[in-house]
């Protein structure tokens, strides 16, 4: 199977080696690209020394902290460029379980998005404190309430996609960072009649490292579920 995991990382380093060992155990013939935002604590030399041991490992520095959602465009450019047919979204703090990498390509027989969900078997979280998932299902909630997008976890990261439908996004047109970007990019795909299924896996917080998550990611995905309502009224892909 011709596919590509995209894992962006920023002061990732106590988690990157016990990641990457983990993807290549259990999906040894898959390709790992790994773009990192010039990480203080040196993430990106621990990659470099683990291309030594596998060859499929792939890496790309940037000079700069310039968000999730650059690096994912980027990584997305890269792997229809690179002519792979499948590519997997994954978080490097180990919160998604390399084992169902699997799952989730396997559905890609018959959908063109694959989303791991959390939400969509009741709640399949581990160890989030209450405010944290309450802020996380209510985000949910809202998106699908104002987008009007069948999609029961629109925020989550664990993503599998056909190369094919990616083409027909305009992926360099997608501005948003954080939620907000897994957010439009969900939308963008539903409003293209792309076939979406939603897969439950379980969640594991992070339990080495410090959550990405700040006010700023928060409010963008507020505003961001507004434009997109504009641009399903407005007749807007």
């Amino acid at each position: 199977m011709n596919t590509l995991i995209i894992t962006p990382t920023y002061n990732e380093k106590k988690n990157i080696q016990s990641f990457i060992e983990l993807v290549f155990k259990y999906n040894p013939d898959i390709h790992l690209l790994i773009i990192d935002d010039n990480s203080p604590d040196k993430t990106a030399v621990e990659v470099r020394k683990l291309q030594k041991k596998f060859s499929n490992l792939f890496l790309k520095e940037r000079p700069n902290k310039q968000g999730l959602g650059t690096a994912y465009s980027y990584g997305f450019s890269w792997a229809i460029k690179e002519n792979y047919h499948y590519i997997v979204q994954m978080d490097a703090d180990l919160s998604h379980d390399p084992k169902d990498v699997f799952k989730l390509l396997t559905h890609l027989k018959n959908y063109d998005l694959v989303i791991g969900s959390r939400y969509i078997d009741g709640v399949s979280v581990v160890n989030w404190p209450i405010r944290r998932l309450m802020l996380s299902y209510g985000a949910n909630l809202y998106s699908r309430i104002i987008t009007g997008m069948p999609i029961n976890d629109g925020t989550g990261g664990f993503k599998a996609w056909r190369t094919s439908l990616l083409k027909k996004i305009s992926i360099s047109k997608v501005k948003s960072q954080g939620y907000s970007f897994q957010i439009e990019m969900n939308f963008r795909a539903w409003r293209l009649g792309a076939r979406i299924k939603e897969e439950s896996i379980i969640f594991f917080d992070r339990t080495v490292g410090e959550s990405k998550m700040s006010k700023n990611i928060v409010y963008e995905a507020i505003f961001m579920v507004w434009r997109l309502r504009l641009w399903r009224t407005f007749g807007r892909v």
